[in-house]
């Protein structure tokens, strides 16, 4: 028996309401421990629905809280605004991103052109390293597009530190792979682990940590670089202002859906006139390596299902598209497009190109959170509480 992961809002609300019993202190307990495919009981496996915004962090936070004291809910309620910290830090800081995909050409550069380091890199990505358990997971990336965030850590860890492979190219194999990748959680987390996101701070693999969390089917004593140094990297930029969301036009306008955010019905206020809709998922832009199959799609079948409640929602036409085809489709009705805001990443590059003006908006969640991704995540932790009270979080209604 493997995990599913369901692609549309009903299936994951479905799936919501079912974990939220398990959302208090088994979450606790268990969200660092991994019993294996088919075994997980104390982890949602949403991530690829919340990646896209089928449920909303809101709704994650609210379900929780509606059936645990906050106490017991804090670590999964933590879990839900790491992403948005991680969001706003990479929002705050675009220059990363840029500095990622820049790295990540001169590594790629060098794969074609070291025999050494591209058989290195096949003999990982094929699950042939001869470390049990490193190979098991690169099997299970490939076969299901997901991975146990402990494991994603150790994984990055042994890539990095045992096998001495650029991280660069880990996190494009996960953003390959991954139904939840996602440019701000996957490259700072790759650089966390590596010891460059907090300088000299680096993430790393330990054979009894393995052993332990994985229930005694794994053991790689012996096999892995235990005493690593984290790498060095360029200082870290300063953040900046976040860029200011546009209003909300006045009369009707075209929705233009994406797969950042595919949940219009909680996004638009309930009388917004909207005449139109579109959508686009471009999951071949991720990186030079594009997509996998699988998690290509997931991306396609979240967006149109986001696309059909849109629809329904609203009373209206609704269609996806390629985002050469946007400019004739605006031009077509020429109402104001609206979209929701696609943070830094693949989605908003493909924006940026399309040659339409948007009107792009911004969910109060991420206008609360984001700003405060100045620092770290401890200090950004301790304004959680003053979130939830500004924010109210509440359980899906739908």
């Amino acid at each position: 028996m493997t995990e599913t992961f369901p692609a549309t809002r009903a299936e994951s609300l479905t799936r919501l309401a079912a974990f939220a019993p398990r959302m208090g202190a088994a979450y606790a307990a268990g969200r660092n421990s991994d019993p294996g495919p088919g075994a997980r009981r104390d982890v949602s496996l949403l991530s690829p629905a919340m990646r896209h915004r089928l449920v909303t962090e809101a709704e994650l936070a609210g379900t929780a809280l509606a059936h645990h004291r906050a106490e017991a809910a804090e670590k999964f309620i933590q879990e839900v605004f790491w992403r948005s910290y991680w969001k706003g830090f990479l929002e705050l800081r675009p220059a990363l991103w840029a500095s990622y995909r820049a790295e990540l050409a001169r590594d790629r550069a060098m794969l074609a052109t070291s025999g050494g380091l591209r058989k290195a890199y096949e003999t990982a990505t094929g699950g042939a390293t001869g470390i049990a358990c490193f190979d098991a997971w690169m099997a299970e990336l490939r076969e299901t597009g997901w991975l146990h965030n402990h494991v994603r850590m150790w994984v990055a860890s042994i890539w990095i530190f045992t096998l001495r492979l650029p991280w660069t190219l880990g996190a494009d194999l996960f953003l390959h792979h991954l139904l939840d990748g996602d440019a701000a959680s996957n490259t700072l987390s790759w650089r966390w682990v590596a010891g460059i996101q907090t300088p000299g701070k680096h993430y790393v693999a330990r054979a009894e940590n393995i052993r332990r969390h994985s229930f005694g089917r794994f053991d790689p004593t012996g096999e892995l670089d235990e005493d690593p140094a984290p790498l060095e990297a360029p200082p870290m930029p300063q953040a900046g202002a976040l860029k200011p969301a546009d209003r909300l036009p006045d009369g009707p306008f075209a929705l233009l859906l994406h797969e950042d955010d595919l949940h219009a019905e909680s996004l638009l206020p309930c009388d917004a006139q909207v005449a139109r809709i579109a959508g686009i998922a471009v999951p071949e832009r991720r990186g030079p390596t594009g997509c996998a199959p699988l998690a290509a799609a997931y991306t396609r079948a979240a967006l149109d299902d986001g696309l059909a409640r849109a629809a329904a929602h609203f009373g209206s036409s609704a269609e996806a598209m390629a985002p050469d085809q946007v400019a004739s489709w605006a031009a077509s009705h020429g109402l104001p497009v609206v979209t929701p805001w696609a943070p830094v990443g693949w989605t908003a590059e493909a924006l940026d190109g399309i040659g339409v003006k948007l009107c792009r908006i911004r969910r109060d969640w991420d206008e609360a959170c984001w700003p405060l991704a100045t620092k770290g995540f401890f200090p950004f932790r301790t304004r959680i509480p003053a979130l939830i009270d500004r924010l109210k979080p509440m359980q899906p209604t739908d």
